[in-house]
């Protein structure tokens, strides 16, 4: 595996929960890393930029008095999501924050990070980059990234349409370091199954949602619960680029998700403002949604993976002793 060690001694599950606009927050970065996972999440999630600063100084200070309580557990880093795109105003002095607090994992999105990565190293930090396509993943290494993130088909968010197995196959012919594999893995079966196909972390997001100390809305959360991956609508119609969303968040707004209008409609909205609000009111998930039935603890959920996890490897141990 490609983990640098000092990273994965600190790791009770080789386990990357997704950054999730709007969901992610402190609370839910820190019982994910507490509980020996790597909590991440976006830094446009901080509002204004200000609170970025306040956010990573909360998260620092809650998981070194948590560790100097209990020296004998393993405290997961954290990760921060950078979207490096011209439209993102904030980039630059958000990148001078996570500069200052020396955050771990950098976690990059959109375009490559040329002008991140060696910042990041600068300090020793490492920087993993979302990719949906092989092109993207050689742009990304170019620019010096640690490791990619194959954000497959069946993830929720801004996911690709890629099998795991071609995509994992094809990023690992031209990268031997660090992968991470997203794309409707919720439990510790999936997890091993990652590690199984050459990637080094499991990359988990809608799991994570449907969470007690998860920022989503509670109707949310109960959606997730109630949904099917047939409930998973694929559509570029909010943001302009193709993106999965719950079926019953479209209906809430009032539309139908078996005939929705094209982006290029017209008259649809009387204006902007009236447009439903993408992640807000439509609600992204992976079409893992039908293998989530509860809306547990982080650390009751954690607990479920290790246990999960464990019982997949001496099944597949026995199998194959058989």
């Amino acid at each position: 595996m490609a983990l640098p060690q000092n990273l994965r001694a600190r790791l009770r599950l080789p386990v990357l929960s997704a950054p999730m606009f709007i969901v992610s927050g402190p609370q839910l970065v820190i019982e994910q890393c507490k509980a020996g996972v790597i909590g991440s999440f976006p830094a446009l999630n901080a509002r204004p930029q200000e609170e970025l600063d306040k956010w990573l100084t909360r998260i620092e200070t809650e998981l070194a008095q948590y560790q100097q309580k209990n020296p004998g557990k393993k405290v997961a880093p954290f990760a921060v999501n950078l979207i490096v795109n011209r439209a993102n105003q904030r980039l630059e002095a958000d990148t001078e924050t996570l500069i200052k607090h020396k955050v771990p994992i950098v976690i990059t999105s959109l375009s490559a990070p040329m002008d991140i990565v060696p910042r990041v190293h600068a300090y020793g930090g490492i920087v993993l980059h979302d990719v949906i396509k092989v092109r993207h993943g050689e742009k990304a290494l170019e620019a010096g990234v640690d490791g990619l993130i194959a954000v497959c088909a069946g993830a929720g968010g801004h996911a690709g349409t890629t099998s795991p197995f071609a995509l994992v196959n094809e990023l690992r012919r031209m990268h031997n370091g660090i992968l991470v594999l997203s794309g409707a893995i919720t439990n510790g079966s999936g997890i091993l199954a990652a590690q199984a196909m050459g990637c080094d972390l499991a990359y988990l997001g809608t799991r994570f949602i449907a969470t007690q100390e998860s920022a989503a809305k509670p109707g949310y959360k109960q959606m997730i619960v109630d949904s099917k991956a047939t409930d998973i609508v694929y559509t570029p119609l909010f943001s302009g680029v193709h993106g999965s969303y719950l079926a019953g968040s479209l209906r809430n707004a009032g539309l139908d998700p078996d005939n929705l209008p094209t982006p290029e409609t017209s008259g649809l909205y009387r204006s902007r403002e009236d447009r439903p609000k993408t992640w807000t009111d439509i609600w992204g998930a992976g079409q893992g949604v039908g293998n989530i039935d509860d809306i547990p603890s982080v650390a009751t959920l954690v607990d479920r993976l290790e246990r999960e996890y464990r019982e997949a490897r001496l099944q597949l141990l026995a199998g194959a002793a058989a």
